[in-house]
Order: structure tokens, then sequence, then C-alpha cells
């Protein structure tokens, strides 16, 4: 290096020197886990074990209550997708539910064969054909729903209101048209009838049967919005629907994705909620149409892991006090919705909580 170099360096080594070193960029905090819901739903199970007084009983209860609330999960799943993610209040929900129950009607006498059989696995074979048919049934009614009830009514909730309420009366009545007013049967698969009996403690083949179905659903779906490219933008156009356009994305196209699956997930919990009633009317979704709004609200709006949460909690308060205090039973889900949302207003696990 000449003098001149070794001259011309020197300043640049000096301020080099005089400058501090940066400091290291902190990581990013990432989303904390939140365990208290599990624990409370898990005391309050424990809980109600001194208040029965039976072990066998008890281990009844919660075993059905667990079951119940896996369907009641998948029936609702959907609608909070549609409600938390999309900001629709979709009321005509439950109509989705009695169209995936009456679609699983009209594949008893082809699958009757497989319904009958002694097979665990032909009876499950004979579960996931008519889940998937119900499923596709009533995804292509979400499309066209959504594109004459609920693309008019974008951002208004008062109306979104009235639009599908309506709408649920008027998909209610297209089907007592093609299916009449009386009680449809759709009866349980041979192999799947009956109990587990373990001493004192008897468990129903089905229960297990819709809790593994629920847990299916609840990794899919966790899976999807929090693993995958779609999931990223499903909540990115949720919190940025302008930033995502401008990348290049059709939020518009997203979300009515986003719909269909939600109208397909009310297909599946019609289905499962269908074998398990085997008889019912066209009232199948209405009828848990308040308790899937309960849970949804105490959930957290587009929370799955809340609404799997407020399912179990919902099933277990209605499984306990319908055998403690039967003339309660109705209005145990309010109580449980009233102390939920004044121990935590935005819901068990709100989706903006870091």
């Amino acid at each position: 290096m000449t003098a001149l170099e070794s001259t011309l360096a020197a300043p640049s080594t000096a301020a080099s020197s005089a400058t501090p070193p940066t400091a290291a960029p902190e990581a990013l905090p990432g989303r904390r886990r939140d365990l208290v819901p599990g624990l409370v739903i898990l005391a309050f199970i424990a809980l109600a074990l001194p208040v029965i007084g039976s072990v066998p009983t008890w281990i009844t209860l919660t075993v059905a209550a667990l079951a119940m609330g896996m369907m009641l999960f998948i029936m609702a799943s959907g609608l909070t997708l549609v409600f938390g993610l999309m900001d629709v209040m979709n009321l005509g929900h439950a109509a989705f539910v009695a169209v995936g129950a009456y679609t699983a009607t009209l594949l008893v006498g082809p699958l009757k064969h497989l319904l009958e059989s002694p097979s665990v696995w032909a009876s499950l074979a004979a579960i996931a054909v008519v889940i998937v048919a119900s499923m596709a049934v009533t995804a292509a009614l979400g499309w066209v729903y959504e594109r004459l009830f609920v693309k008019p009514v974008y951002g208004d909730h008062l109306k979104q209101i009235l639009i599908t309420i309506g709408s649920m009366i008027i998909i209610e009545q297209l089907v007592l048209v093609l299916f009449g007013a009386n009680q449809m049967l759709l009866p349980m698969p041979e192999a799947v009838r009956g109990s587990f009996v373990i001493g004192d403690v008897a468990i129903e083949r089905y229960r297990l049967v819709a809790v593994a179905v629920g847990v299916v659903v609840f990794i899919g779906l966790t899976l999807l919005l929090n693993r995958t490219r779609i999931g990223l933008l499903i909540r990115a156009g949720v919190e940025n629907r302008s930033m995502v356009e401008a990348l290049g994305y059709r939020v518009r196209g997203i979300f009515v994705g986003v719909f269909v699956a939600g109208s397909a997930l009310a297909g599946l919990g019609g289905v499962m909620w269908g074998f398990y009633r085997e008889q019912f009317t066209v009232a199948i979704g209405a009828e848990v149409l308040v308790q899937m709004l309960i849970i949804v609200i105490i959930g957290g709006l587009g929370s799955v892991a809340g609404c799997f949460a407020g399912a179990m909690l919902i099933a277990l308060s209605t499984n306990y006090v319908s055998f403690l205090l039967p003339d309660l039973a109705l209005v145990s889900n309010i109580l449980v919705m009233m102390v939920v949302l004044l121990w935590r207003p935005q819901g068990l696990f709100p989706v903006n909580k870091h």
C-alpha cells in the first residue's frame, strides 16, 4: 500500500472505530400460548365430580359431553370462520346444517349394505361417503348463497341479519318442498351402534367416532390457518385488505373460498348430528343455532381454538346441568356466556391477542 492510500484509509478506519457497534435486532415477539382457558375447562370437569357424586356417571356424562361438544364445534367452526374472518353475520348458517343432514338421507338406500354391515370399516366407509357428498352439496349451495344473499350486504350488519334470516327461511321451505314435512330417518351404521362397557361406565361407540372427526377438523383448520400460505393470506386479508390486494391477490376470491369452506363444515356437522339424532325435521339446524352463536361469541370471533374451547364448555355445562338441575338446562348456556364475557369480554381466545 502506498503512502497516499494509507493516508486515505486512516480517516475511515478512525471513523469506523469511533462509531459505536450496532446492537443486534431483537427477535419479534411470538404469539404466547394461553393455557388458562384449558385449565379452567379441566377444573370445571374436576369440580363436577364431587357434585355428581358417582364416578361412573361422571365419566359417562363427561365423555358424552365431549362428543356433543365435537359435533357443536364442527357446526360452529364454519360460522366462526365466516363471522370472525369475513365480518359477515350469517344467521342462515343453520340452513346448511339442515341441508347436510337431508342430503345424507338420500344416500341411505344406495349405501344400505354398508350401513347395515357388522364391519366397522364398512360403517366408517359409509360415513365417509355420506360426509363427502353432503359437504360437496353444501359447499355448492354456499357459493350460490354468497353471491345471491351475502355479496350485496357486505359491511352492513343490520341488512346481513335480515337477509340471512330470510334466506334461511327460504332454504328451509325449499327443503320441505323437496322432501316433505315428515320426519327424516338417518339410521346410524350398525357397527357403531351400541356402547363399550368398561366396569360401570358405558361409552357409546358413535360418540367416539364424533370425537375423532372433531379432532381431525380442529387440527386441519389450525394447520390451514397457521401453517399454510392460504391461511396467511386469509389472516392478512382480514387485517389489511388493501395491502394484500396491492400485492396482486384477490381478497374477494379468498373470502368466497372461506364462505364455501364454512358452508361445507356446516354440512359435515349436519351429517354427524343427523346420524346421532337418527330422526329429525328441517329445524335440525335452527335448534342449535343459539348454541352455535354462543360458542362463537365466547370463543372469540374468528378463533378456531376459541370455538373448540367454547364448544367443549357449552357441552359440558349442558350435560352436567341437565343431569343435576334439568329445569335450568335451557338457561345454563346463557349463564356460561355471561360469566365468560365478564371474565374475558373478547372471548376465550381473541384473535388479536399476542
